[in-house]
């Protein structure tokens, strides 16, 4: 099973993107579970999305505590925010950055990917300069980094459940998956 955390802030899309990652999964002929988990709703307030794909039936129902891959919608989570606790060695962390990775002090035994999901975002209209939109195009960057779905499920599944925009949030898709940097 590969089970996945995303951290987010209300209004950035972390809930709608873990439903289009287990759509494209499932698509891929895999058993797929998500489900958020957040505080008092409103908007850019913390919010975990839990996303779990697997071969078999998924009987697992709690929160994800030791996921094999982060993403992080928003790094201002990281100053706040212990989002690698938990995650296995090896696991991928994928940040929404413009930043250098030498910024983000990331502990030896794990993989980033950084891309810049808000400048994807505001390049297609999607959101605003002061909340893009992310998270169809982290979600490119996750089939590229992570492989734990391709780029052709990921654009297939925007397409049935981005009903606003589907064509700029299937480009913003493409584009992240080109521009992620891998180190």
């Amino acid at each position: 099973m590969i089970e996945i955390r995303i951290h987010s802030r209300g209004g950035q899309g972390g809930v709608i993107a873990g439903k289009i990652l287990s759509v494209a999964a499932f698509k891929e002929g895999k058993y797929v579970q998500t489900f958020p988990s957040f505080g008092v709703e409103r908007r850019a307030a913390p919010v975990l999305t839990f996303v779990r794909l697997d071969n078999h039936p998924i009987r697992n129902r709690n929160q994800v505590y030791h996921p094999d891959h982060i993403v992080v919608m928003d790094p201002s989570l990281i100053a706040s925010t212990d989002v690698i606790k938990g995650l296995k060695t090896g696991g991928w962390i994928l940040i929404n950055t413009d930043k250098d990775p030498n910024t983000y002090a990331i502990p030896e035994g794990y993989r980033l990917a950084t891309v810049d999901a808000s400048a994807i975002a505001l390049r297609h209209n999607l959101g605003s300069v002061t909340q893009p939109i992310v998270n169809t195009a982290i979600l490119g960057a996750v089939a590229r980094a992570t492989g734990v779905a391709n780029i052709d499920a990921v654009i297939e599944a925007i397409q049935e459940e981005v009903p606003a925009n589907p064509q700029a949030n299937i480009q913003a898709a493409r584009d992240a998956y080109q521009e992620t940097t891998i180190y």
